[in-house]
């Protein structure tokens, strides 16, 4: 027999429940599982970004502020290395801000990684800004927490983010990235709102004139990227024109039937040998998707999406990916990501019915 389906409230409560699982009592998030053999144990700046949205959009503000006040520390234990790189342009990949930390100890993991993602800082400052500024949340509660921001700023700044080839969202190949320019750009316009913090105009101008550029590619390699639906939610910085190229390049290139593949010919989980022309299907895609065409009030779009966001969910919660053409997941399951933005599409297509109702 069948099992009866969940109602919407229902997978709300069962996918925050599996979220907060992974959630350390330092306030961090863990990616995945904290048991788990991958790595996904541990912190990263932009995952923990985007595992609190899910938190904010049913106005759980003391998760919110905990996981923030958590990522404030990281920075300010880190701000020797953060006032190195204000001094003079890091030269080397481990002179960046990292992008992962022990989410008990905010200790950096010393091994060789993807180290240049400046997107996690655009996010993280765009996010501060955008719980001041829009939620009237008090998040920088102190003199080190205005000061590290404005720090944050200032390096940008010197790493000259809007020309700075950095590893991007997939922490790959080293390229100038639109997700990664329009993520700093996205945090210094919502940062700026803030009347302690410094940007420059001249700072935001440089990364719009590199998008500019860029858009509707991702960067000089690749045409099209899963990355660039940052730009369209949550960052809300490009044109009609640019978001409705965005959309059509994904669907038509990246769609796949459980996920949304990264990129053409991504290595990363590709069944086949050679690494080529199967790529893993990301589950994440889909519920993005449905956000976006929820809040364009392209709800039929929204739904399609959401359904089939929803047939890639098991017991356990939403994975990483599948493989190619198949029913077979990884082992990042549940993957803290893929959770909060099934909750955040879930919990908009609610408020679509409870509204219309």
């Amino acid at each position: 027999m069948e099992k009866p389906r969940l109602t919407y409230n229902e997978l709300i409560k069962q996918h925050l429940n599996i979220l907060k699982k992974l959630q350390y009592n330092s306030g961090l998030f863990a990616a995945s599982k904290k048991d788990v053999d991958t790595g996904y144990d541990k912190s990263w700046l932009r995952d923990n970004f985007y595992e609190c949205l899910a938190f904010e959009v049913i106005n759980d503000w003391d998760t919110v502020e905990k996981t923030y006040n958590a990522l404030l520390k990281v920075f300010i234990k880190h701000e020797y290395k953060i006032d190195h790189a204000i001094s003079k342009k890091p030269q080397q990949k481990h002179e960046y801000i990292h992008a992962r930390y022990n989410p008990e100890t905010f200790d950096e993991f010393w091994e060789d990684w993807g180290n240049k993602q400046n997107d996690s800082i655009g996010a993280i400052l765009f996010n501060i800004g955008r719980l001041v500024n829009n939620h009237k949340r008090k998040m920088l509660k102190d003199e080190s927490h205005v000061r590290i921001i404005n720090k944050l700023v200032k390096y940008l700044e010197s790493i000259e983010y809007w020309q700075d080839k950095d590893s991007g969202m997939w922490e790959e190949d080293e390229e100038v990235h639109a997700s990664s320019v329009g993520a700093c750009v996205a945090g210094l316009k919502e940062i700026k709102k803030i009347p302690e913090i410094n940007v420059p105009v001249e700072l935001i101008d440089k990364g719009k004139e590199t998008l500019k550029y860029l858009l509707p590619r991702e960067s000089k390699k690749k045409f099209v990227d899963l990355a660039l639906l940052s730009l369209i939610f949550p960052y809300n910085i490009v044109s009609k024109r640019q978001r409705d190229q965005i959309l059509k390049n994904v669907e038509y290139l990246l769609l796949r039937k459980r996920g949304v593949i990264r990129y053409k010919n991504d290595h990363y989980y590709n069944k086949n040998p050679d690494g080529y022309s199967e790529e893993a299907e990301w589950t994440f895609g889909l519920s993005w998707l449905s956000i976006i065409y929820n809040r364009m009030e392209k709800k039929e779009k929204a739904q399609k999406f959401l359904n089939m966001a929803m047939r890639t969910a098991t017991e356990e919660g939403v994975p990483e990916l599948y493989f190619s053409n198949s029913d077979v997941y990884n082992q990042n399951n549940p993957l803290g990501w893929s959770e909060s933005l099934f909750i955040v599409a879930l919990h908009d297509m609610n408020e679509k019915i409870l509204k219309k109702a």
